[in-house]
């Protein structure tokens, strides 16, 4: 299984994932430039789908739409255990509220396609306000392999890291991960993100010791994740 990541606006990103000769446009607010990189690969898109509904990711889907033959996923009607096929090769959409209530995340092959639910460097702002799910959700993709790339909805990673060296200001990993940043392919791992992005740190024992010099709740993974959030 293939990704190919397009650009848009002023940080979003977007996805063709395919395989030999199928396709599913993800977030496609750039439809032209998808379609135009699936017909010279000779890829058809099968499906055309988002990784939850803002208007920010759903702004392709008509017209990429109106130029294939795909059918449209609504992820505000994806159920749990979602599997689709390319070409037999497998894709899972995992239910992932927390950003949003209609959040998804894709997984294929050795990546996941993360939208506003996991940054590269951060996550997601709790529109939902249900942070316990949103807690939930992040368990459910940290639970893959640490060498999973993380292909997110928007490229923060400049101003992520300037808020993860504000909270860990002796973290040496930080430099490193910003030095790996390139802006014409923004993707990282989970191991890579376990190690700087304050949001999913919630088990490493400098977070833990800020917070409880901050008096914030810590006891508990679900306690250290709100308390981290609440912070910012």
């Amino acid at each position: 299984m293939f990704i190919k990541q397009f650009r848009y606006s002023r940080d979003n990103l977007g996805y063709l994932v395919f395989s030999d000769t199928q396709g599913i446009a993800i977030d496609a607010g750039n439809p032209g430039d998808i379609f135009d990189f699936a017909r010279g690969q000779g890829v058809s898109i099968k499906y055309v789908t988002n990784t939850h509904f803002h208007h920010d990711h759903t702004g392709g889907n008509t017209v990429l739409l109106e130029k294939t033959n795909a059918r449209f996923i609504d992820c505000r009607r994806v159920m749990e255990n979602r599997v689709i096929t390319l070409d037999g090769e497998k894709i899972e959409i995992i239910p992932t509220p927390g950003h949003t209530e209609d959040s998804v995340c894709f997984k294929a092959g050795d990546f996941l396609v993360t939208g506003d639910t996991l940054f590269n460097g951060t996550v997601g702002n709790c529109f939902s306000g249900d942070l316990s799910s949103f807690f939930i959700s992040l368990k459910k993709l940290l639970a893959f392999p640490g060498e999973t790339k993380i292909y997110s909805g928007h490229d923060y990673v400049q101003e992520s890291m300037k808020e993860a060296a504000s909270l860990e200001v002796d973290n040496p990993d930080i430099e490193a991960y910003l030095q790996k940043y390139e802006p014409g392919l923004v993707v990282s791992t989970l191991a890579d993100e376990l190690l700087v992005n304050p949001y999913i740190r919630f088990n490493a024992p400098g977070m833990i010791s800020l917070l409880e010099k901050r008096k914030m709740p810590f006891k508990t993974e679900e306690q250290r994740f709100i308390s981290i959030m609440e912070i910012y």
